[in-house]
């Protein structure tokens, strides 16, 4: 398939969809928005807005729910991969983050591949392409020495009553000696990626005390206000349990028909930690379909985000290289690179599906930047989605406007490789 041309017979297809789209209520509406160029040029662009794409909380697979910062729902690459690709055919994001594009990717039957410069990303995602059992998950978790005496960070019983805390620990010391002997396998790999996603949270579900936002960890110092204020102080929780208890609700849509997808397409993924402008491992020309949302410029400080998660795998957050820059020309600069070697990786026709957002208060429209940059690596531009939406709980918790900033309100610039050769 390497070369092919990928199935740009789809669009006319997707391109009547999105207009005459109506599932969730009024018909499209569409508008031609002028974008301007380099060069003092322009380029008249169509935007279609409708609600393309429920918003409703947990209406995908239930390997989705793994907490991170700054993540698009499953139905958001659901939309495009199934009207622009076919089974088999490879899906890419160079900024995977947990891997919602590739795991409902896989789901759907086609290849996924991904990138991330968080080496966090691997142990999100990898675990969920090829899911052990529950029987296998239970076995494993009643051979860890959970009664191990070490030594306690004191710095984070703030977040864990000392037993918890001790669990832990024990956990932690077994999976990176399991590491250090070359002895892991998906059955550990599943536990710390199951163990990583409870580390901190606001419910009973969750290792720590209660604790805002669940899917990131704020500082010990933070932590200390939050209790104060709550006048709280951890409880003991079950670690064993809690794994247990998530991994059932990860695991409740997965049949076998479903583990067995996930089988044969994870043995054909392919998982990058590093800079999505140089991906030298994956061919040029192989890849159908990319489905993403890059950093929304300096928004998100995702080392700071992660910097438990790090000390559970035994990294050190400080030196992960995950800069973003603040400055728009220097992030358009840095997304025309990316750009660049999308367009060397996609097959003659293929398509990139690049989700932002407004971002500084709404003075900063994203997709203008994204639009002039695919531009800049010869890329064709067909389309913005721009996806309306009630609110989330997401967003609620960030204090975001309907519709008017940040991630919920969502565009997607839909770019085509042109078919001749390059």
């Amino acid at each position: 398939m390497d070369g092919s041309p990928a199935t740009a017979d789809l669009f006319p297809q997707f391109d009547h969809c999105v207009r005459q789209f109506e599932a969730f209520g009024p018909l499209t509406r569409s508008a031609l928005h002028e974008c301007s160029l380099q060069g003092n040029r322009s380029l008249q662009v169509l935007y279609h807005t409708n609600e393309f794409w429920t918003s409703l909380q947990r209406q995908g697979n239930g390997l989705h729910e793994i907490s991170y910062r700054a993540c698009f729902k499953p139905q958001l690459p659901a939309f495009f991969i199934e009207r622009l690709t076919r089974p088999g055919e490879v899906v890419f994001d160079p900024f995977m983050g947990r891997g919602t594009t590739l795991i409902e990717a896989a789901l759907m039957d086609r290849i996924p591949m991904g990138c991330d410069v968080n080496p966090l990303s691997q142990y999100l995602v990898r675990p969920r392409l090829n899911p052990p059992s529950m029987q296998k998950v239970e076995q494993r978790l009643d051979e860890i020495p959970w009664s191990m005496e070490r030594e306690l960070p004191d710095d984070l019983l703030v977040f864990y009553h000392p037993q918890t805390l001790r669990e832990i620990c024990a956990l932690r010391h077994y999976l990176l000696l399991q590491d250090q002997n070359h002895l892991s396998d998906s059955i550990d790999d599943w536990i710390r990626m199951v163990a990583l996603n409870r580390l901190t949270g606001h419910s009973s579900g969750f290792f720590s005390v209660y604790s805002m936002p669940p899917n990131q960890a704020v500082s010990v110092a933070s932590q200390k206000r939050i209790n104060t204020r709550r006048r709280q102080s951890p409880p003991i929780r079950d670690v064993r349990s809690i794994i247990l208890k998530k991994t059932r609700s990860l695991l409740r849509h997965c049949n076998e028909k479903v583990l067995q997808r996930l089988r044969q397409r994870s043995k054909k993924a392919c998982l990058l930690t590093g800079q999505s402008k140089q991906l030298d491992r994956i061919k040029s020309e192989s890849v159908s379909l990319v489905v993403t949302s890059p950093p929304f410029l300096d928004v998100v400080d995702y080392a700071s985000d992660n910097w438990l998660r790090c000390w559970f795998l035994g990294i050190d957050s400080k030196q992960l290289e995950m800069t973003v820059p603040g400055r728009l020309d220097q992030w358009e600069e840095q997304m025309t690179c990316v750009l660049d070697e999308l367009r060397r990786v996609l097959k003659p026709g293929g398509m990139v599906a690049m989700e932002v957002g407004e971002v500084r208060k709404g003075t900063v429209d994203l997709e203008k930047s994204v639009i002039r940059c695919g531009v800049e690596s010869g890329f064709e531009v067909l389309m913005v989605l721009c996806q309306e939406q009630v609110f989330t709980k997401t967003a609620q918790c960030w204090g975001v406007r309907n519709n008017s900033q940040g991630t919920n309100s969502q565009r997607i610039v839909l770019f085509r490789k042109p078919n001749r050769r390059s």
